[in-house]
Parts: structure tokens; C-alpha cells; sequence
């Protein structure tokens, strides 16, 4: 890719992101998705008292892998999808809409979840910025085991 990255190789790029991780593929072929140009970084907005991974900015290739091996190790997912691509390959940035189910490891609380994801690109079309939003309240009353009492 180069600087001038065209929609189709922008969408290109985060289909394959979005589908390794959809298919739980290994955390070194996650990290190759993200830029050796500039130290990409991973964000995942909410309040950082919600759940250790909100909030805060993973930066690097070592905060990276560290973000992932966080949600590893204490969330679960399956039959993770992703839908409704928007390229704009004037500031090399795609935002997708995301569903899965996800549990907490520790209490096995579980939910459905529709989330988004917004990928900014470095030239050579890989992850520069990693930004998700997602339903941290879920996620909260899943870690403390009162999700399910909420559950109808």
C-alpha cells in the first residue's frame, strides 16, 4: 500500500484484522496487523473501575500484546461477525460494526454484544490505531457475577 491507500485495499485490510480475530487466530498473527512504522496503539473506551482494559491507552507492540493477552485471559467470545464497513481512505480509517457473544472467565456470566471498532491505517495498510467501543456496563456486571440477574 502506499500513502494514497484506496478504499478497496483499506477495506481489504480490516476484513482480514477483523476476521483473524473473528477466528481466534494466534496473538503473533493479531500483532502482525498492526504498524512497524509507528508504535500503534489500542484503546478501548470507558471508565478504567468498569474492567482493567477500558479506558487506557495500550501502546506499542508490547502494550498491544498486552491488551490482548488481558481480554484473553479473562473474557471468552464466539460467533463474532462483522457488518457495515465504512472506508474513508482520505484519512486511511475504517469503522466496522462488530456482534458477539462474550463471558467473563471468572463467573461465566455471559452476553450478547454489539459493538463498533474504528481502525486508523499507516501507509503500508496496517493498524496504527486500534479503537473499540463496546458495552462496558456488560462487561462490569459480568466481572462482579450480577449480569445474569439481569438476564430475563
Amino acid at each position: 500500500m502506499t500513502t494514497s491507500t484506496s478504499r478497496v485495499e483499506l477495506l481489504g485490510a480490516a476484513q482480514s484484522f477483523c476476521e483473524g480475530f473473528a477466528q481466534g487466530k494466534d496473538l503473533d498473527t493479531i500483532l502482525s496487523y498492526f504498524s512497524d512504522s509507528q508504535d500503534p496503539m489500542a484503546i478501548e473506551h470507558g471508565l478504567p473501575i468498569l474492567a482493567p482494559f477500558l479506558g487506557r491507552p495500550f501502546t506499542g507492540k508490547p502494550g498491544i500484546r498486552q491488551y490482548f493477552t488481558m481480554l484473553a485471559d479473562l473474557l471468552t467470545y464466539e460467533n463474532m461477525r462483522f457488518s457495515e464497513y465504512v472506508v474513508d481512505p482520505d484519512v486511511r480509517k475504517v469503522s466496522v460494526k462488530g456482534q458477539a457473544k462474550f463471558a467473563w472467565k471468572k463467573t461465566g456470566n455471559s452476553w450478547d454484544e454489539t459493538f463498533t471498532y474504528t481502525l486508523d491505517f499507516d501507509g503500508q495498510g496496517k493498524v496504527a490505531r486500534y479503537q473499540v467501543w463496546a458495552d462496558s456496563g456488560a462487561a462490569y456486571l459480568a466481572r462482579i457475577g450480577e449480569l445474569d440477574s439481569y438476564h430475563g
